[in-house]
């Protein structure tokens, strides 16, 4: 991706504490348009503190988080589409894998109902799960439940995509699946991917970071990743 492309998200020198532990220490860094960044690092390292801190989900202890849009203007929103780690939906409760899908759309203006209603039915297909459109999500496996999640990340369309280990539950079929559909987008969607099996994930990547409370971009080479920095 060039060094020319638009930053889109621009993080400055980003702490954070939790009960006395520095989780984040001075983190910096820009986002460019187009990107595909896979984000990998010790369980504890603070990967998805860092995924939270740029949706601003969390506040950090210190430093900033600023977006940008397409002309250079700062701006308070992005439209980004957001899978997190461990999903917050109750499967108790009565919503359907349409319900979860089509609450992506929420907030999104200039979609008619008849659009809404061909994008729902195709990222349904997309995520393998038409023969379980009306099923209620306490029905669904975790796979199932995760595909459904992933769904509703990508059905607006996002400028700007965050998946924190997109291929947790998924069996290895589906999980080829996630690989074609991040090939489809790479280059025009900006992507931001936490994953422990990066083997593929970072052939498709045109940049890599190892966070372990401090962040150290690393560089690729025969789709394997190598990193020199010291710490």
């Amino acid at each position: 991706m060039s060094q020319n492309n638009p930053v889109v998200i621009r993080l400055n020198g980003i702490g954070m504490e939790w009960d006395n532990r520095l989780v984040l220490d001075n983190v910096s860094l820009n986002v460019r348009q187009g990107d595909f960044v896979a984000i990998t690092g010790p369980n504890g390292g603070g990967k998805t503190t860092l995924l939270r801190i740029i949706l601003r989900l969390l506040k950090p202890t210190s430093g900033s988080v600023d977006y940008f849009d397409p002309s250079g203007r700062g701006t308070d929103r992005l439209p980004i589409g957001y899978l997190p780690q461990k999903n917050s939906i109750d499967s108790r409760f009565p919503v359907t894998v349409t319900d979860v899908v089509a609450s992506g759309l929420l907030g999104i203006k200039g979609i008619g109902k008849a659009e809404q209603s061909e994008r729902i039915s195709e990222m349904i297909g997309l995520v393998g799960l038409t023969a379980h459109a009306r099923h209620a999500i306490g029905k669904l496996s975790g796979g199932q439940l995760q595909r459904a999640l992933l769904g509703r990340a990508l059905i607006s369309k996002p400028d700007v995509l965050v998946l924190d280990e997109p291929l947790s539950y998924v069996d290895k079929h589906f999980e080829h699946q996630i690989y074609d559909i991040m090939r489809s987008l790479s280059g025009k969607t900006t992507i931001l991917l936490v994953s422990h099996e990066m083997s593929t994930i970072a052939s498709m990547a045109n940049r890599h970071l190892i966070v372990d409370r401090q962040l150290h971009e690393c560089t690729a080479a025969n789709h394997m990743v190598h990193c020199d920095c010291n710490g």
